[in-house]
């Protein structure tokens, strides 16, 4: 009798799994991809990844004439120093369109879950094709580029990406998370000052304030938000196919986490370097 029930429970998993992944592919079906959004997509992501080598070409260049000592550095050392330039790039163009469509369109103000555009396919498109680049550099050279948060994070945003474009639901949500990106400036910012030497003047110390607000409200208040909104039209998040439906809640709750964690670290490094200037500051001039 157990055999038999467990053989029994078996079975039923494999009929639930066969439902699941049939509704899967029925709301694919279902969903807007078209010959049109499919050319779209392929475009999009294609130039994701040649803007992401044209805008790191162009940091080399850039850095060879205006940085002092950059031709100095190694091969490594210059790969490591281009790389934040086409994820900023790329963070204020996402940034720029996600609260274009969150605070300007009304695209979604009369359906939170079906609507979408060709723009936000763009945009989509694009980030997975910046998410793509940069996790291949990041997996190339690891850990110099970021650490194993960091392939977790561009598995998480690339996943999430993909299953809005397949199945055209779910943009509104998508976009508030890629909102979040507008931090990143910043966190390179960070990295360029500290590269030259400069971690104790007046401007990364600005900048880690920027980043510590910044952080604040684009990567815990908005998931608040996130989750709250979620919530509160939960009526209209369940018609979402299986597969985007359970993803939906834990995959940017996954995200918020690291979130989290990431904001505790800049807080401790913001009270630090700001205790050690009042320190520097308090300390009595040398007489000589």
């Amino acid at each position: 009798m157990p055999e038999c029930g467990r053989h029994r429970s078996s079975k039923c998993h494999v009929k639930d799994m066969r439902k699941f992944l049939q509704a899967a592919g029925e709301a694919v079906m279902e969903g807007h991809c078209g010959r049109t959004e499919q050319v779209l997509w392929l475009i999009s992501v294609f130039s994701g990844i040649i803007t992401c080598k044209f805008v790191y070409e162009v940091t080399h260049k850039i850095s060879l004439v205006y940085i002092n000592g950059y031709s100095k550095l190694s091969k490594l050392e210059k790969i490591v120093w281009n790389n934040p330039g086409f994820s900023t790039f790329h963070a204020l163009v996402a940034a720029a369109l996600s609260f274009y469509f969150i605070v300007v369109s009304d695209l979604f103000k009369n359906d939170l879950v079906n609507r979408k555009s060709l723009l936000s396919d763009l945009i989509f498109g694009i980030s997975l094709g910046y998410f793509l680049s940069d996790l291949a550099m990041i997996l190339w050279l690891f850990p110099s580029l970021g650490g194993k948060e960091y392939v977790s994070h561009h598995g998480l945003s690339m996943c999430s990406i993909f299953l809005c474009l397949i199945s055209g639901k779910a943009h509104l949500y998508i976009l508030m998370v890629l909102f979040t990106e507008a931090t990143t400036p910043f966190v390179n910012l960070r990295w360029y000052l500290d590269l030259s030497g400069q971690k104790s003047s007046n401007t990364c110390i600005y900048n880690g304030v920027a980043l510590f607000l910044g952080w604040l409200v684009a990567r815990i208040l908005l998931f608040i938000y996130f989750f709250t909104h979620m919530y509160l039209h939960f009526y209209q998040v369940k018609t979402i196919f299986p597969l985007r439906f359970y993803s939906l809640p834990m995959v940017p709750r996954m995200m918020a986490v690291m979130n989290v964690l990431w904001f505790w670290k800049i807080f401790k490094g913001m009270v630090k370097t700001l205790s050690q200037r009042h320190i520097n500051e308090a300390l009595p001039c040398d007489p000589t």
